[in-house]
């Protein structure tokens, strides 16, 4: 790092530079810069990428749990002052090239990002984003849709009953409703009594209703201000560029706030708490052990890099791994199930928090927990952590600040958001961003063997600032809740006036009217329900055929939202034509239809549905990996009032859809490769375990060539080759073909709905798609069976490396595949997170049974090393069959992999795993034997199946590398014959 302030570039006139420092470690140059009229601050990472970022960012800190700041920003995007249409945000989401965009409202800030690699693309969406944040209409209505309202449950009927509705409204209900998140409410209410973390952000149920539309007003013209506001961008487009575009779209037209909105220090408390409160618990199961008792400390100040850097070590310290001593004593310990979710180190807040705990407990342990969680502190405390370990540790410290962390974020994006909570506390960010001084010191600290013991001393023992929660289950608070609910309806109606009753009627249909215009974006409440039973329940269907087509009807809870869709066994394709699929499958639903333009049909399909889009589904049988069923699928999701719109959608879709617009799937082609390009360092491990793993089957080979590292080099090859207008035409003939092929198979339906809708609903689609059920017996669909070795080294741009190894194993149904399963858990937790994370020092690192393509792969995520990590799965192996195991880790291992296999989804969710289970021949019965053969593992069964299926001589190998690495793995390529390939 060095100052050059002596060699400032171009300012916009409106702009005055601040500093400016060169990050020789990220190739940045941090430029600061303050906007003269109004204040505003512009942090600019100048850099040679060509995917640029903008991020603004306003203070938001709320006084109560309205949840004014989350509402805001759902109602911010609904439209501004140069664009009037409904949703601008989601339009533009269809209509760009980014490689992210989004909005996030956090505990103290509020962001609107995005990232885009074409120069035009960015300008467009910095223009519609300055719109939005600084000229929003904020629409009344807007803010009864996205906030809250109350209706009457019959819209136009002002004789029946109130109640509350809006999206946010509801999302909060369904959030409120995890542990964890009532968890780490109640925790911060305590931690935080006087500042804005005593509050929810996203806004508690109970109280959101309780905001005004004018008091929503009065906070965005006070917070979405530019004298409150920060920017930040990163790129190779010049800080004046932007500036340019700021003044002109937005800072010219304001003058300076003096308002400082800030989070003030919280005072400490002098001793420490303990605090009861109840969770709903609506399960039918038993309550005992299901108490989660947590304690948590208020650390120092997130924006002290040192600080922030002690407390990172030593929570890595204490809670990295199985091996690390808290972590461990958690997960031993007799007193609960398993760790809190909760455990580790929030660094989001002005003051961090590190928590620990149990869940699956017993009020009667509290004093007991305490006393463990303080017995390993002190050992600590007193005995210090072995040297390699803290290195080790430091080492993670500094790989997981400077990687990107955040699958999906382009990298630009995570140094900003490194830099935003710095930023918005009024200090220097630049600091957050140059780790190398604090790291320097950081190594030298913990050569002092005391330097450990001392922080946990001062962080966590000598803390006085501490609050122990426990929270146990409440079989009545849902009931109280609603209870509570209705006589504040009740009480509300009983306070109407006629003409109060009809305002409410007439906001009801002005909503309705507003939804359903044809530049409108149809917004779904989301849809969850926690209270799903665990377990492997059977559901309840009905199976018949109605106009000669095979339909599938599951009554479910789904709260007025019906789930449709199409499914037809996918036709033999011909290998040429099999290429074109991924891309048919994906922009199905973005063509036009009929005489209809995409615009238009995108417009339809707001005003009609939740979502729309196809795919295929191909999994190996379940006794043979090698043979191969596949089906295309066409789903959506509507209200019930548009399931007949629903329908009619979906059967113009695959009636009707063109594929005449080249233009339109030639930006679609570009997307996609602009998606697929930036996923590479967010799912490496699964790319490298897909390259691996597809000389395992059919199915393998064709996922590593669709959707693998060699999928995403044929897109990229394909994007270049569309550039040709006649390539462009051929390859849309293709689409068309592969279309006509998809659609003349015969169909059958699934419908999801409430048991009361559900046979209406079944009539109705059956009839519409009476016309295609001929029968036919078409060749079906087949892969050439495939059983080889396979060795790969992909170069691509990349700082770190992704390794895995493949052995072939077994399909489902055969007898060892359970115990292959309980193997790759039993081999993560007892030998490859400590060889793999804490000693390699990689991100990430285990081992997974995939019974569908009948393959066992080892893999490592974000890893520095290469060879040593293929011998630590060597040496895993052996681990596995030399070491005399107890039963303890076996039934972790096992107890792991039933809670994966019964964890419960939404209605719909359930409905749809249970339909394509039943297509593909897994009955509940197959799965309930499956289930059985989990629970029937033994160590004798582990070591059986490592000896005859993890065997040397069959294994395949691939890495991910950087292009740095081209030269100095030759040695490692020629010893594993490994074919390099370049992206």
């Amino acid at each position: 790092m060095h100052n050059d302030n002596t060699t400032l570039p171009d300012t916009h006139p409106a702009f005055e530079a601040v500093h400016q420092e060169t990050i020789d470690s990220l190739n940045v140059r941090v430029e600061h810069y303050r906007h003269r009229g109004t204040g505003a601050v512009h942090y600019h990472l100048s850099s040679e990428s060509t995917e640029n970022v903008f991020l603004v960012a306003l203070r938001t800190v709320p006084e109560d749990s309205t949840g004014v700041a989350h509402i805001l920003e759902h109602t911010a995007l609904c439209g501004s002052e140069r664009f009037p249409v409904r949703d601008p945000f989601f339009m533009m989401l269809r209509r760009s090239l980014n490689t992210f965009m989004n909005a996030f409202t956090s505990s103290d800030w509020t962001a609107y990002p995005f990232a885009s690699q074409n120069t035009k693309d960015f300008n467009n969406l910095l223009e519609v984003y300055l719109d939005a944040v600084f000229f929003s209409r904020l629409d009344p209505l807007d803010f009864a849709q996205e906030g809250h309202r109350v209706e009457f449950s019959q819209p136009d009927d002002p004789t029946t009953d109130l109640v509350f509705k809006g999206v946010v409204y509801n999302e909060m209900k369904g959030a409120m409703s995890a542990v964890s998140t009532s968890l780490w409410n109640k925790l911060c209410e305590e931690l935080f009594p006087t500042t804005t973390y005593h509050y929810s952000s996203g806004g508690d149920p109970q109280h959101i209703p309780d905001l005004s539309y004018e008091q929503l007003k009065t906070f965005y013209t006070s917070h979405y201000h530019p004298s409150n506001a920060i920017f930040m961008t990163f790129g190779n487009i010049p800080a004046s560029e932007h500036q340019s575009t700021f003044e002109h779209r937005a800072l010219g037209r304001f003058q300076k706030l003096d308002q400082r909105i800030q989070v003030p220090a919280q005072q400490r408390l002098t001793a420490p708490i303990r605090i009861s409160d109840t969770y709903a618990y609506d399960d039918s199961g038993e309550c005992a052990s299901k108490t989660h008792i947590v304690m948590g400390w208020m650390l120092g100040e997130s924006t002290d890099l040192e600080q922030l850097l002690e407390a990172q070590l030593l929570a890595n310290v204490l809670l990295d791994n199985s091996a690390s001593p808290l972590l461990h004593a958690l997960e031993t310990t007799h007193l609960g199930l398993a760790p809190s979710p909760l455990c580790g180190l929030e660094e989001s807040m002005r003051e961090m928090v590190f928590c620990c705990g149990i869940e699956g407990s017993e009020t009667e342990h509290v004093d007991a927990l305490e006393k463990l969680v303080l017995e390993v502190l002190t050992t600590v405390a007193e005995q210090g952590v072995a040297q390699d370990r803290l290195e080790a540790v430091l080492h993670q410290l500094e790989f997981h600040q400077r990687e990107v962390t955040g699958d999906g974020f382009p990298y630009g994006l995570q140094l900003i958001m490194q830099a935003l909570g710095s930023a918005t506390h009024y200090n220097d960010p630049i600091a957050l961003l140059n780790l190398d001084p604090v790291i320097d010191s950081l190594r030298q600290q913990i050569l002092d063997p005391d330097y450990i013991r001392q922080l946990a001393r001062k962080l966590l023992l000598d803390n006085p600032h501490r609050v122990t929660l426990t929270l146990t289950p409440d079989r009545e608070l849902s009931a109280r809740q609603t209870t509570a609910e209705c006589e504040r309806l009740d009480a509300l109606k009983a306070q109407l006036n006629p003409a109060a009753q009809q305002a409410i009627v007439k906001t009801a249909a002005d909503l309705v009217q507003r939804q359903q215009q044809v530049d409108d974006e149809s917004i779904l409440p989301k849809v969850e329900l926690a209270d799903i039973p665990a377990g492997l329940p059977e559901l309840k269907f009905a199976s018949s055929k109605r106009n000669g087509i095979e339909i599938s009807a599951y009554g479910q809870g789904t709260n007025g939202v019906v789930y449709q869709q199409v499914v037809a066994s996918l036709p033999h394709l011909s290998a040429n034509d099999l290429q074109f699929l991924p891309a048919y499958t994906s922009m199905l639903t973005e063509m036009g239809l009929g005489d209809s333009s995409y615009l238009e049909a995108q417009h339809r399909q707001a005003a009609t549905v939740g979502a729309i889009s196809a795919f295929t589904s191909m999994r190996g049988k379940i006794d043979d990996a090698q043979a191969i069923d596949a089906n295309f699928i066409l789903s959506s999701k509507a209200l019930h009032r548009n399931a007949k719109a629903q329908l009619n959608l979906m059967h113009d879709t695959l009636k009707t859809a063109r594929f005449d617009e080249t233009a339109r799937i030639g930006d679609l082609i570009s997307q996609q490769r602009a998606r697929r390009e930036q996923a590479v360092t967010g799912n490496g491990h699964g790319l490298a375990m897909a390259a691996a793993s597809a000389g395992m089957s059919p199915l393998a080979q064709l996922n590593h060539h669709q959707s693998g590292m060699a999928g995403i080099k044929a897109l990229r090859e394909l994007d270049e080759e569309l550039r040709d207008p006649k390539a462009l035409d051929l390859f849309a003939q293709k689409l068309a073909e592969v279309h006509a092929q998809i659609t003349a198979m015969p169909v059958q339906l699934l419908t999801i709905a409430e048991a009361e809708k559900i046979d209406l609903l079944a009539n109705e689609a059956s009839a519409l798609w009476a016309d295609s059920s001929m029968s036919a017996s078409p060749q079906p669909f087949s892969l050439t069976p495939i059983r080889d070795r396979v060795g790969e080294m992909w170069v691509t741009n990349t700082q770190v490396n992704f390794c895995a190894r493949a052995y072939p194993t077994v399909s489902i149904a055969h007898p060892d595949a359970a115990a292959l399963v309980v193997l790759g858990g039993f081999l993560r937790n007892g030998f490859l997170h400590r060889a793999i994370r804490e000693q390699g020092g990689a991100y990430g690192g285990g081992a997974s049974q995939e019974s569908g393509i009948a393959a066992f792969r080892f893999y490592s995520y974000r890893d520095p090393r290469m060879a040593e990590t293929l011998g630590d799965f060597d040496r895993a192996v052996d681990w596995m069959l030399d070491t005399k195991h107890e039963y303890r880790p076996l039934e972790e291992a096992i107890l792991g992999v039933i809670s994966s296999l019964d964890s419960p989804g939404s209605p719909a969710g359930e409905a749809k795993q249970h339909f394509h289970n039943r297509l593909f021949g897994r009955s509940h019965a197959q799965r309930e034997q499956f289930r059985a053969h989990i629970l029937a593992v033994s160590l004798e069964d582990l070591q059986r199946v490592t000896a005859t299926y993890l065997r040397p001589e069959l294994a395949s190998t691939a890495i991910i590398t950087g292009l740095d690495q081209r030269e100095t793995s030759e040695p490692l390529r020629e010893e594993l014959s490994l074919a390099l390939r370049e992206l």
